[in-house]
């Protein structure tokens, strides 16, 4: 099993900071912010381990992460993306990483204090797609899951719903058979421009091939100013 981190795009929420550096290098108390995804992969057994980043501050990551031996690594890969085009299409950039492995894929500012080992073994035997959700008060933020009427079975997968159908939001982690790039493939643009991630999820639904598990621990999503301020003052006061 692969690991990619997709810590690409121009982090304009968090302009003036991302002046400075990519957005996933900036801190969370006292590490950077991809120190996390990385930790994730790495306690789930995952040392093969591919950055996707971009934009003017990719070569930040170099300086920051080295070869990965904060975290026990002998290497690190990173891979070059030009231009913003979702993060489907960003996952494009791992084709040649992944080869004929499955992968989990977690994004840059997503912090999830879960263990996955478990998850990465069941994903080894089933194949097809996992998706991670987590309980939220405000799913129409995000994408989330639409389940059959006994609410075991995902029948639908719905980009910020105006009436969501369940509290389950979709968070920035996947794992992948390596059907995925063909599944890339046969994707149209969205209204965005972008190959979104729920299209790609939503064609593993539709043919059966999809997974959904539940995050019970710390879930969190760095993206904004706000974000950022609670992550840092959650592991502040952890210490």
């Amino acid at each position: 099993m692969k690991g990619v981190i997709l810590a690409g795009g121009l982090g304009t929420r968090l302009i003036p900071l991302t002046y400075a550096t990519n957005k996933h290098l900036l801190p969370v108390y006292d590490k950077p912010m991809v120190y996390h995804p990385i930790s994730t992969l790495v306690n789930a057994g995952i040392t093969d381990i591919l950055i996707v980043t971009g934009g003017p501050h990719a070569g930040d990551f170099i300086r920051v992460l080295r070869n990965g031996e904060d975290f026990g690594l002998g290497g690190l890969n990173y891979a070059y993306q030009e231009g913003e085009g979702g993060i489907a299409d960003a996952l494009r950039m791992a084709k040649s990483f992944v080869g004929d492995d499955s992968c989990v894929v977690i994004l840059g500012d997503n912090i999830i204090a879960d263990d996955i080992s478990v998850a990465v073994r069941e994903h080894s035997i089933v194949g097809g797609a996992t998706i991670f959700t987590k309980k939220v008060d405000d799913p129409e933020r995000f994408g989330v899951v639409e389940w059959d009427k006994e609410g075991m079975v995902p029948v639908n997968l719905l980009e910020k719903p105006v009436n969501p159908p369940s509290n389950d939001a979709i968070i920035g982690l996947y794992m992948y058979d390596n059907t995925l790039f063909s599944k890339i493939d046969a994707l149209s643009p969205s209204d965005r421009n972008e190959l979104e991630v729920t299209d790609l999820n939503k064609s593993y639904l539709k043919d059966d091939k999809l997974t959904v598990k539940e995050i019970h621990g710390t879930w969190m999503d760095c993206g904004t100013f706000d974000s950022l301020a609670q992550a840092t003052k959650t592991f502040y006061e952890d210490e």
